[in-house]
């Protein structure tokens, strides 16, 4: 159970005191988005994060949910490392060595950010698969079911950083990101994607992201990325451990605290 909760707009905010918790409440949410998704449409797509953060969340997934619908669930990622999938540093490689070698789902249903030729190549094929996969028209958007993010101590989202001209892109779906700061090249899916998702999860933990989090919650207006994603139409959930919540006024902010 949430030990704090606090609802903004459509923004909800729950701190949990410890991981176990937090996968208990993942899990239900992901039930109730395959649920719903595959009850409207047959199937349910959803793009991954990797990290150390969701690591134990995903390991919630296997432990508790044989009983899944993997048969009818979509596997994607939110960003990749341009590096084989080998590679310590690939998302894939630890969201597949954690988590999709351990469930009962085909390959077929698995759609990694494969690295051919060079970051930009990759993009444009991760790109063409997702319109293909949603049968898009050339202008339109599509709509993951559900949408899992994390937060950088810089508050960062994906691979989209401060100040980095991939938060201004409006037409693409998945971009390139080349930083003075980043070992690699990136590859990750871009906001007007990200915002037309029908769930949004950020899952935060550790003190490091402790001033992002009290940021978020008493300086709504911020610029950095991950306060950049705000769903058209979806539901948007932040499970922040209590460490990540440590500079949160939890009296300043009862009054909106959702009981």
């Amino acid at each position: 159970m949430a030990v704090f909760r606090l609802e903004q707009g459509k923004k909800k905010i729950l701190v949990f005191d410890t991981i176990e918790e937090m996968s208990d409440y993942f899990l239900k949410k992901w039930r109730e988005a395959s649920d719903m998704a595959i009850r409207h449409a047959g199937r349910f797509a959803v793009a991954l994060s990797g990290g150390k953060t969701p690591s134990p969340l995903y390991n919630s997934l296997v432990a508790h949910g044989a009983d899944l619908p993997w048969n009818k669930t979509h596997i994607f990622l939110v960003d990749e490392r341009f590096v084989p999938h080998n590679d310590p540093d690939s998302n894939f490689g630890m969201i597949k060595n954690d988590f999709l070698e351990k469930i009962d789902i085909p390959n077929a249903n698995i759609h990694p950010i494969y690295f051919n030729g060079t970051a930009l190549d990759a993009a444009s094929k991760y790109e063409e698969g997702i319109r293909i996969f949603f049968k898009l028209e050339d202008d339109q958007t599509p709509q993951f079911d559900l949408i899992i993010l994390g937060v950088g101590e810089d508050g960062h989202t994906a691979s989209l950083f401060p100040n980095h001209e991939a938060l201004s892109e409006k037409r693409r779906l998945v971009c390139t990101v080349v930083s003075r700061g980043l070992k690699n090249e990136r590859v990750s899916l871009t906001l007007p994607i990200i915002n037309n998702a029908k769930t949004i999860i950020f899952l935060v933990t550790g003190s490091g992201k402790a001033h992002i989090i009290r940021e978020m919650i008493e300086e709504g207006d911020s610029r950095l990325p991950a306060f950049l994603v705000k769903p058209k139409r979806g539901g948007l959930f932040y499970l922040i451990d209590k460490e990540a919540a440590s500079e949160i006024d939890y009296g300043r902010n009862k009054e909106s605290s959702a009981q």
